[in-house]
């Protein structure tokens, strides 16, 4: 039946942009559609005003879907608990009234193989961007299952996805306790501090970077008990930030050249960034050949690199979780003295503020190796540099394991949604106890 048959009612947005807010509520635009999920992270404020007259009509609530009808045409995002915000321009909502399709089961509805024939027949390419007409989306005609069907199918599938985004919240914890401690290390100088004001223990402990006695006393031994009249501690200097990594440039192998692409060597462009709190990236949306690697000005880094957008949209972050090339448009950042691939992207994300306001360019704001000589930032030493990688180290790694399952997790997802929609595979019932 089509969509409109089915009881799902699209709900258009305000055809206008409201203006950006310091503070107030956010407003989803199509930038912030990524991974079937909204990024509220990313999401720019609007004032109260503004957010009363464009919720006005198209109010979301939890099991809404949020479509994309232009630039990504087709492209869903479920509202989850997070419900209050407000819709930007080319977004629509499709809500499920329940009479032949649950609520719940919406989402995967439109993330079927079935859907995206829909968005096929209707699309209409343009020389710019595709697009989808709101007229149109109602018109969708998709094989609807029974309400029995529907609830099992969400039930097997969202387990998958609750736990895809319970791994990426235990990311953002996991990061933001790393980021916590390279703060108090390399910001605030909180163990130099501690030790100035006689605190019998300099060395902060947080989460579950308990540290034995012995330990801690090992890591406050590295810092001084004093600061020189530079506001640095006693020892530590100012410098460059190219002092502390090589810079690396990419490049882009010839479109043209087949035998340049489809290859074995991901080539990581600002699409392939990862959302929120994930940071490491394993697979990407184009590979190349090893001819393409050799035949261009590409460079193959290896795993651990953080891999920094410096043009256009500069300033976003990923580390590689394989050994991976990447395009012109970023640079690959990797620590100039021994192994420190997690000091390197936490400095870099401290940094990256700077960076991106030193950008310039008459058309695309840029970031070139002179920007970050541009930046400063403190030099401890060695070992202080080196016992700070090896304290988040271990954070870092399960934020690394929690992607790899949740990769995992998604192809497992997106290997069961067309089975269990076509009827190839059904969720039987448990088994009845007596």
């Amino acid at each position: 039946m089509t969509l409109k048959e089915a009881g799902v009612e699209l709900i258009d947005c305000v055809h206008a942009t409201p203006k950006p807010a310091l503070v107030g509520y956010p407003y989803i635009a199509i930038p912030e559609m990524k991974d079937g999920r909204l990024n509220f992270d990313a999401a720019r404020k609007i004032n109260r005003d503004d957010f009363v007259a464009w919720t006005r009509k198209a109010k979301p609530r939890k099991h809404d879907i949020v479509l994309s009808r232009r630039t990504n045409p087709g492209v869903t995002a479920p509202v989850g608990e997070q419900s209050v915000f407000a819709l930007g321009q080319n977004l629509v909502l499709l809500r499920a009234d329940g009479s032949s399709v649950a609520p719940e089961f919406l989402r995967w509805l439109v993330s079927s193989p079935e859907w995206w024939n829909q968005i096929q027949r209707y699309m209409n390419v343009g020389a710019v961007f595709d697009s989808l007409k709101c007229a149109d989306v109602p018109k969708f005609e998709l094989p609807i299952p029974s309400k029995e069907a529907q609830v099992a199918i969400a039930s097997v599938l969202s387990a998958l996805d609750d736990k895809i985004e319970l791994n990426r919240r235990m990311n953002g914890t996991l990061e933001g306790m790393a980021q916590v401690i390279f703060r108090d290390w390399f910001v605030d100088f909180g163990p130099v501090r501690r030790k100035v004001a006689g605190e019998a223990d300099p060395i902060a402990i947080m989460g579950s970077l308990t540290l034995d006695p012995s330990r801690a006393a090992v890591l406050a031994a590295l810092f001084p008990a004093a600061f020189s009249d530079d506001g640095l501690p006693v020892g530590w200097s100012s410098q460059a930030f190219s002092n502390f990594v090589s810079i690396i440039g990419g490049g882009t192998p010839k479109t043209s050249e087949k035998s340049y692409w489809d290859g074995d060597i991901p080539w990581f462009s600002l699409t392939d960034t990862p959302a929120g709190a994930d940071l490491f990236v394993f697979d990407t949306e184009k590979w190349i050949t090893q001819a393409g690697l050799e035949g261009s000005s590409a460079r193959l880094v290896p795993a651990g690199t953080t891999i920094i957008s410096a043009r256009g949209t500069v300033g976003n972050l990923a580390i590689a979780a394989r050994d991976m090339a990447f395009n012109q448009s970023c640079y690959g950042l990797r620590s100039l003295e021994g192994d420190r691939p997690f000091f390197t992207y936490l400095a870099t994300a401290h940094l990256v503020q700077k960076l991106k306001a030193m950008a310039h360019g008459s058309v695309f704001s840029t970031i070139t190796r002179q920007t970050f000589e541009g930046v400063a930032f403190p030099n401890g030493g060695s070992l202080v540099m080196d016992s700070f990688e090896a304290e988040v180290c271990q954070l870092f790694e399960r934020v690394r394991a929690a992607v790899h399952e949740s990769k995992a997790l998604v192809e497992i997802r997106d290997y069961l949604l067309p089975r269990l929609m076509s009827g190839t595979l059904r969720v039987l019932p448990k088994a009845q106890t007596t």
